[in-house]
């Protein structure tokens, strides 16, 4: 699997409906080392919120991805780099895990397949806006993420899989049990990362750090020591490993 996505170390969400820190810049946005931009969220999302963000960000030189959290989100642009499609392997409403997916290739003139990936979402905080809209069983154990993580690499041939604990720092046990359970595909992970600490607790067990309430909390600085604590914990791992 040779997606992009396997070079990288740190994602920065962009939620369109949030603002900025003070007098913070797009600009400054991107240039906090993030290794790309995804530009999504659950709640009050529009087309043309997300077309706002693509056209603030399309001048600089950092992969940019949608994220779309409905069919009638997305952004025919081609400053994008591609789509980012959550599919929630553990929703109980399967409207989440294809329905959406059908309702988008159905009102489409015509698919950009070559630029549409899917994330094989394992969602694991209750209280998350994502776990309540899509009703997805967060109750499971150690064996059960790294269960559903083996079943979208080697059944559905996911090439992204993603542990989301959107608002809280998650379990380390059970996002390394995914870890441990692929061979191939690429291991997201957002929750709760805020400072160089959590970004490189988490970047031990994890491929790729994803962070996002804590640019529009608290800055772009802010950002940039959760870029360097992934960076840092992934490259003694590699080391490690070798």
């Amino acid at each position: 699997m040779t997606g992009p996505w396997t070079e990288w170390n740190h994602i920065l969400k962009i939620d369109p409906d949030k603002d900025l820190v003070g007098d913070e810049t797009f600009e400054d946005v991107c240039q906090t080392g993030t290794d790309a931009i995804e530009i999504g969220g659950t709640l009050d999302i529009t087309a043309d919120k997300m077309q706002r963000v693509v056209d603030a960000c399309a001048e600089y030189d950092v992969p940019l991805y949608q994220e779309p959290s409905n069919p009638g989100v997305v952004v025919d642009d081609d400053a994008l780099d591609g789509y980012l499609i959550p599919t929630v392997f553990n929703a109980k409403d399967a409207f989440w895990i294809t329905g959406a997916h059908k309702e988008w290739v159905r009102i489409e003139n015509g698919m950009d397949w070559d630029r549409t990936h899917t994330e094989a979402y394992i969602v694991l905080n209750p209280d998350a806006s994502v776990a309540q809209l899509t009703d997805a069983n967060c109750d499971l154990a150690v064996d059960d993420v790294a269960s559903y993580a083996a079943v979208a690499e080697r059944m559905f041939g996911q090439e992204i899989v993603y542990i989301e604990y959107s608002g809280t720092f998650g379990d380390t046990e059970k996002v390394h049990a995914a870890y441990d359970a692929l061979d191939e595909s690429t291991l997201f992970y957002g929750g709760g990362i805020h400072d160089y600490d959590s970004a490189y607790e988490m970047g031990r067990h994890t491929d790729v750090v994803v962070v996002g309430d804590l640019l529009h909390d608290e800055g772009v600085d802010a950002v940039r020591e959760t870029v360097e604590g992934a960076r840092d914990a992934m490259a003694e791992r590699a080391e490690a490993e070798q």
